[in-house]
């Protein structure tokens, strides 16, 4: 099965290798950028011909470009959402594009007749503002955007999800809807404009940091998040119909983990690479004159375990091993001249 698909976001992470599968599966794509200045670096990355890839200019925060990107499309995958490396002065800034997107992506897929869409969320609408001893979480649970340190980012995903779930079932009618939550998003990257997560292997390759603060993730392969977003297109709307996907490929990772394990799988590549972990009065200290590292200051030995069961057991979903994903990422980045070993 394959139809014309609206690929919002182009120029991303996840969005580029989605785009890059659809393609080859049969599928013909539009796909919006900012500006169309990005459009004769992004066709080598992405494939297809002028005739299966067109590419729009359209922006989350205003109503142009939008209704001719969605014309003749079938299905809506809705990827772009303001991700930054830092946080912002005013949560406004992630919240409103973030809302604001999705809700107007919506509206014009209605108005242009299309009738299934897939919306990417994220593992950040799920698992924060729990109590401190919640550990493992699933797609029924939601996060606390009210609740005391939950930051910019994940606020904007949680209220952009909680938006357009309220918006289909008051003004859908027949559209089906669903959401993939991916968790931190690694693997090999195109160029050098990749997700914030993949920036983590950049630092511990790179010996930026001088040791591992005591946080962790659930990782998934770039590669297998876009697997699950092609699924989530063609499979019936019955099936996808008001449904949250996690993508997780495994266990939490601590970082010292994941530092441990590039050290064993990269040889002299991994030399740079960390063996310490940071204690956490450090990391409280150099959050003072830090920023980014405020961020984390909420995570230390926090554990937050994602569960992809479901995905695997309604689409058939399998990811790749974590510990593939980790190396193919690192060694990426290395070989792309991004990190210098």
């Amino acid at each position: 099965m394959a139809g014309t698909v609206l690929v919002t976001g182009g120029s991303g992470y996840i969005a580029g290798e989605t785009i890059r599968q659809l393609l080859g599966r049969g599928w013909t794509v539009h796909t919006t950028v900012r500006s169309l200045s990005r459009e004769a670096e992004l066709r080598p990355l992405l494939g297809g011909t002028p005739e299966t890839l067109k590419v729009f200019a359209a922006d989350l925060t205003n109503d142009a470009g939008w209704a001719e990107a969605m014309a003749g499309c079938t299905h809506l995958c809705h990827m772009a959402s303001p991700f930054p490396a830092d946080v912002p002065k005013d949560e406004n800034e992630l919240i409103v594009p973030a809302r604001e997107g999705a809700l107007r992506a919506l509206r014009f897929a209605k108005a242009a007749g299309v009738g299934h869409v897939v919306l990417t969320s994220s593992a950040a609408a799920i698992a924060y503002g729990h109590p401190a001893g919640k550990t493992q979480y699933t797609e029924a649970d939601w996060t606390n955007p009210d609740a005391p340190g939950v930051q910019p980012y994940i606020k904007s995903k949680t209220i952009a999800e909680r938006a357009a779930r309220d918006w289909v079932l008051a003004e859908g009618g027949d559209m089906a809807f669903c959401t993939v939550n991916p968790v931190a998003v690694l693997g090999p990257v195109a160029s050098s404009d990749f997700a914030a997560s993949v920036e983590t292997f950049e630092q511990l390759l790179s010996g930026k940091v001088p040791a591992c603060p005591d946080v962790g993730f659930c990782l998934v392969d770039v590669r297998d998040t876009a697997a699950l977003h092609v699924l989530a297109l063609e499979t019936s709307a019955d099936t996808i119909r008001g449904e949250r996907f996690i993508a997780s490929s495994g266990p939490f990772f601590k970082i010292i983990d994941v530092a441990r394990l590039l050290r064993e799988k990269m040889g002299d590549s991994a030399r740079k690479v960390p063996t310490r972990v940071m204690p956490n009065w450090l990391v409280r200290v150099m959050a003072l004159f830090m920023p980014p590292l405020r961020q984390l200051l909420g995570e230390l030995g926090r554990t937050r375990a994602m569960s992809s069961a479901h995905a695997q057991a309604v689409l058939g979903w399998q990811p790749r091993p974590p510990e593939e994903t980790a190396v193919d990422c690192a060694r990426s980045l290395i070989e792309r001249g991004i990190v210098k070993v």
